[in-house]
Order: structure tokens, then sequence, then C-alpha cells
């Protein structure tokens, strides 16, 4: 069986998670995933943002170590904590900029979604520190509410067809995740603001440093088309709105689009997509905050005239779900996807 599913694409590693075993599928998927870069930590791939910032792609998604800046107590902190099975390239990462042994002062988390706290069970097992988050992701982190149901039939790619099969459940940090004072940040990264950006998420944050104008948006907004598998995963650059599928109240991730525009960054790192600075993003963010509903909104969809509704111990309300002609003609193509990868495993298995 494992020989006959090692080869499976990143797409496929998603849709067979519903089919097959979830210790074969990313058992075969983390190793695959892993084995081109974790043979030595010099070849562990990262990129920097801005001095004292790097970042690394995660099949689809960016996590980020920040150091603090020269005249502040020495330590570094990682934000978001990507898919499940990358805690080694994490730590490797780490160990390749910090040193042997090397652990974070912190790990902040923009907002709590599957796709950035995939690898925080292992990585916590690995270091023992505390775990910040808003705290409307509290319910979300400690075992008391599930997030929302993602919108599968907003934004037209397979990565919002394939949104049905990521996981919702909420984490069970305990006391290990603590709140962040929105107001004076975290003892952990002086320097920097933290900014309540809603919408993707209740309690999604963004991370600002005015020193060099350094945003990290997290999914507030992001810098290629998340609902597009051809996009996300060939790192193609678009500012786009957040993730479409997993968006939840629309004119609240409108509003944080415009407080992000409006603390004119000079570089912008986002949850998905690549780094852009200077006159583009400057460009690029000011129009899609002046035209948030045309160029970020889904023309329908299940959240777009009715928001969740979500306090300080969870989800709420979650508006109904109308089975419309588009939805239908989506799960008939998601039931055709579904049997040919089926039928094509179980040649694989019998060839």
């Amino acid at each position: 069986m494992f020989s006959s599913i090692n080869n499976l694409s990143f797409v496929e590693c998603i849709f067979y998670y519903k089919l097959l075993p979830e210790t074969i599928v990313f058992t075969s998927c983390s190793y695959k995933q892993h084995r081109s870069n974790m043979s030595k930590d010099k070849k562990v791939k990262y990129f920097q943002v801005t001095p004292g910032v790097w970042g690394m792609k995660l099949v689809f998604v960016n996590i980020f170590m920040i150091a603090n800046r020269k005249g502040f107590p020495k330590g570094w902190v990682l934000v978001d904590a990507g898919i499940k099975g990358s805690a080694d390239k994490i730590i490797a990462m780490a160990e390749s900029i910090f040193g042997k042994g090397t652990q974070p002062t912190a790990i902040v988390l923009t907002h709590g979604h599957i796709d950035h706290v995939g690898a925080l069970g292992e990585l916590l097992e690995h270091w023992n520190v505390p775990v910040y988050a808003h705290e409307l992701e509290l319910p979300y982190l400690t075992g008391k509410s599930a997030y929302p149901p993602p919108d599968p039939t907003v934004g037209g790619g397979v990565m919002s067809l394939a949104s049905l099969m990521f996981r919702r459940e909420p984490l069970d940090l305990g006391s290990r995740v603590k709140v962040i004072n929105m107001e004076e940040g975290i003892p952990e990264l002086p320097g920097w603001q933290f900014i309540h950006t809603p919408g993707h998420a209740p309690g999604h944050i963004s991370l600002f440093n005015p020193f060099n104008a350094t945003l990290i948006a997290g999914d507030a907004f992001t810098t290629t088309k998340a609902e597009s598998a051809i996009y996300v995963l060939n790192y193609f650059k678009k500012l786009s709105g957040p993730p479409m599928y997993f968006t939840t109240d629309w004119v609240a991730a409108e509003d944080s689009v415009k407080k992000l525009a409006a603390l004119e960054p000079r570089i912008a790192a986002t949850g998905h997509g690549p780094v852009m600075r200077g006159r583009e993003l400057t460009l690029a963010l000011n129009y899609l905050a002046s035209n948030f509903e045309r160029e970020a909104m889904p023309s329908g969809g299940r959240y777009v005239d009715h928001p969740i509704i979500a306090d300080k111990e969870g989800t709420k309300y979650v508006p109904p779900f109308g089975v419309t002609h588009k939805f239908k003609a989506f799960a008939l193509l998601v039931g055709a996807a579904a049997g040919f990868m089926a039928i094509r495993q179980v040649q694989k298995v019998l060839s």
C-alpha cells in the first residue's frame, strides 16, 4: 500500500484523507513533503522577509520567525505553525537560523485554522513555550467550539473544493494558550503591534512593526489566489482578499483590509503567497481596500449576506446553507473526482 501512494499529489492527499486511513495517507504525504528538504539543515529552504524576519512556505501556507531587534532582550518568536507533519521542517529552519537546540520564546497564532496550527501539537512536545492568540480564538484552541463550516462553492478553485475536508474541530491547548494584550502586545515580542483583523476568523490578528513598516497579515489578505491550487502551490503573486472558503464575515473582512491599508506597510508577508514590497504593495493594497466588494467578495455564498455570530465562548450562529443549482453541479464534480481517484487507487493497488 505504501509504495502505491508515495507519489500522491498534495490535492490527492487531501481527497484520499476521506477515502483511506489517516495514518496511511498522512504518513505517505508527509514523507513526500519532507524528504527533499530535511536531509541536512543547510538544505532547509526559507526566505527573508526583512532583516530579523524569515518565512517558510509549507506546501501552500507560510510560517514566520521574528527575532527581536538590537536593544531588546534576545529571543525570537514563531508566527503560526503550518500544516500537519511540518514540525521537523520548522525546527530545522529555526536551528539553521538561530543555532542547534534553539527554541522560540513564544508562538503567536494569527488564527486557529488547521493550516496554521497543524504542527502545533508536535512543536509543543519539542518546545515548552507559551502560545498566544486573540481572546476570540481561544474557544477554538481550548476545545470549546468548532469553527463554522467552510463554503466550498465560492472562489471556483480546487482549494475551495478541498476545504470540505479540512479539520474544523478545536484544539485543546489548555493553559498553554494565553490571551494577547491587544494594547500592549506580548513581552516576548517588543516593538510589534497586534491588530485585530476579524472576518476570516473571529479572533484573527495581524502583526505590524512601525519601525520598518513590516506587516505580517496572516489571512486578512493574501498575496496569491488562495482558492486556486495552481496559484498557491506555485507561489504565483496576486494580492487578493482573505481565502473565500473560510471567510465567514465579509463586512468585518473588508474593514480589516482597510485598517491594514491605513498603516501604509512597506513590506507585507501573508499566510498564503510570496512577500510583497514597496510601490507594488502600496498600489495593490490600496486598490483592494477601495474595491473590496468587487475584487475580494464572492458574488454569492453562505456567508456573503449573513455572517456568523461568535463570542468568547465560540460560534453561536451559522447561517443555513442554501442548496443551489451551482452547489448541485459542484457536488456532482466532487463525487466524480472522488470516484475517479478511488478507482485509480484500486487499480494501483491491484496492478
